[in-house]
């Protein structure tokens, strides 16, 4: 499971030019599942999401997790993350089906939801507008 986390002061997500998804302060995550991914892998990226200390203390430094910051979080599916580009068109083989894919995405957001923060999606497989404005910037990559 590959995850990229933006630190935002807001993102959304349209489809159609319908919002499906919106937050003010906290986490766009931009969520990639492998074809060998488990429960376990979605556990622990959940948590590594919701431990990610990265919001700024009293004294300027990245050293409050998102829970103490008030953070929420946008998480959109994005199968594009396992891209093979050893040519020019990109393949996307690595990339879990959707019969295995979903249930692992919605794991990831129940755990994050178990862990108390409000978590706002995309859809799953849908064509999405993702915009956001990033804070800092902060971009974190992470990866099991």
């Amino acid at each position: 499971m590959r995850s990229v986390v933006t630190r935002v002061q807001e993102a959304k997500v349209s489809i159609d030019g319908n919002t499906v998804g919106e937050i003010g302060k906290g986490f766009l995550v931009l969520l990639g599942i492998h074809r060998e991914d488990t429960e376990e892998t979605a556990r622990w990226m959940a948590d590594r999401i919701c431990g990610l200390r990265v919001f700024e203390d009293e004294n300027g430094k990245m050293n409050v997790s998102p829970t103490d910051a008030g953070a929420k979080l946008l998480i959109v599916s994005q199968f594009t993350l396992y891209a093979d580009i050893s040519s020019r068109r990109p393949g996307f083989s690595e990339a879990a089906r959707p019969e295995k894919a979903i249930p692992l995405y919605e794991l990831v957001i129940k755990e994050c939801q178990s862990r108390g923060f409000t978590v706002e999606t995309g859809q799953f497989g849908a064509d999405m507008k993702v915009s956001s404005v990033n804070d800092g910037p902060v971009t974190i990559i992470l990866e099991k």
